[in-house]
């Protein structure tokens, strides 16, 4: 044999064993079970301020519907696995961030406000369906605006960075409106320009708006009108490719739907008072979500456009 063989036939061994370390590590960093079992330890993403699905109280307290269905569904994970304790980290996660936290191992599992939809199930998994988040118009009740085509010639507000007046410009019965958009730096702001008259209509996530109106002065003021511009499933988010931990997570859930934990849940975060101001959100459970936790899921949101 040759040195140049003797050299390519190393070469090649440690460029495989390499290989076979790296899907080793991938495989172990996928068993999500095995990792929490062996530290004692899971960390739950979270976000600051995702309406009344993921929020913090300050001091490092994080609360909401998604939270206390995450914290459920942990605690059913520490059962499985017969640990007498786990210990919770709470990692607080932003848009740009969560993912890229998921998939390197950081987050275990994401307890927030992430639409599942085809583009990220290619990098990540999500739990089954647990809350379906409608777009749609909030206006001032005195207005006499219920409808997309009574925005003619109307001030619409969104918030930057949003897709939101996108989709209401692609939506079929606004074909033909022309109104003019105006931004808020975030939702906040947008709602300030509805409720000072520089806007006549509000268009965001129906959680967000019902929110921002139990928050605002005088609730009754105001009101969520017309059309739903689109419907997008919200799950918990959770590594791809670790079937085990995903079979774990689904289970607890579905077993929490037909307990109807997850139903007094939302009544719980949705439609009684929260803390820390004790505001109401009052948003009644959709058709879609009833549809979602009466067949449990995870269709992406695509799923839902084609209806």
């Amino acid at each position: 044999m040759s040195q140049k063989s003797v050299v390519f036939q190393r070469t090649t061994t440690a460029a495989a064993l390499l290989l076979a370390g790296l899907l080793a590590t991938g495989a172990a960093h996928a068993d999500t079970l095995k990792k929490i079992k062996d530290s004692g330890s899971v960390t739950m993403g979270v976000r600051e301020s995702s309406g009344a699905l993921s929020y913090t109280l300050g001091d490092g307290k994080f609360t909401g519907y998604h939270v206390e269905i995450c914290e459920r569904v942990l605690s059913d994970v520490r059962k499985q696995l017969g640990m007498s304790s786990l210990s919770v980290k709470y990692q607080p996660v932003t848009s740009q961030n969560r993912i890229p936290l998921v998939t390197n191992g950081t987050v275990d599992i994401e307890c927030g406000s992430t639409t599942n939809n085809a583009a990220r199930q290619k990098d990540v998994a999500f739990a089954v369906t647990t809350f379906v988040e409608e777009v749609r118009i909030a206006v001032k009740a005195a207005s006499g605006i219920s409808s997309i085509n009574q925005l003619a010639g109307k001030n619409v507000a969104t918030t930057t960075g949003t897709t939101s007046v996108q989709t209401l410009r692609r939506h079929e019965r606004a074909n033909g409106v022309d109104f003019k958009e105006v931004f808020g730096k975030d939702h906040a702001d947008s709602f300030l320009l509805l409720e000072s008259g520089r806007a006549d209509a509000f268009v965001m996530d129906g959680s967000l708006l019902a929110g921002l109106i139990a928050k605002s002065k005088n609730p009754a003021d105001y009101k969520i009108v017309g059309e739903v511009l689109s419907v997008e499933p919200i799950a918990i988010m959770i590594r791809k490719d670790d079937p085990a931990f995903k079979k774990a997570v689904d289970d607890s859930i579905k077993a929490m739907i037909k307990s109807g934990d997850v139903a007094k849940l939302y009544d719980k975060w949705l439609l009684q008072p929260i803390p820390p101001a004790n505001a109401k959100v009052g948003l009644a459970m959709s058709d879609n979500l009833k549809a979602a936790l009466a067949n449990p899921n995870d269709k992406p949101a695509e799923d839902y456009a084609k209806k």
